[in-house]
């Protein structure tokens, strides 16, 4: 039971992760090759940022699946993977919510 529940808890983080992913892809088009070396943009750190944590997910998934199908007897590590990920991703989500509100507060700003 617990094991379909962590599961169930993997596939909405990863639900999660892929709406952030096409929300941090820039709208314009694809910058020359000089100015992508030259300038780094918030929607490439927040992509970088998202594969990471979505990375660490996936470890951890892959992990636990090794401890519950026998091969694998490393259940601290893979319980320490898992609240790994689910840090990295409860912090990426508090990174969000805070961008949300700044640019909700800029919108509300009188010009």
């Amino acid at each position: 039971m617990a094991t379909n529940l962590g599961l169930m808890i993997l596939a909405d983080q990863a639900g999660m992760l892929r709406d952030m992913t096409a929300l941090a892809r820039p709208a314009a088009a694809e910058p020359s090759a000089d100015e992508a070396q030259s300038r780094h943009s918030f929607g490439d750190a927040m992509l970088s940022a998202l594969n990471g944590v979505d990375a660490q997910g996936r470890a951890a998934s892959d992990k636990m699946s090794e401890v519950d199908s026998g091969r694998s007897n490393d259940l601290v590590g893979a319980m320490m993977m898992s609240q790994e990920a689910s840090l990295s991703f409860s912090m990426l989500t508090q990174v969000r919510n805070k961008v949300v509100s700044a640019v909700d507060d800029l919108i509300k700003m009188p010009v």
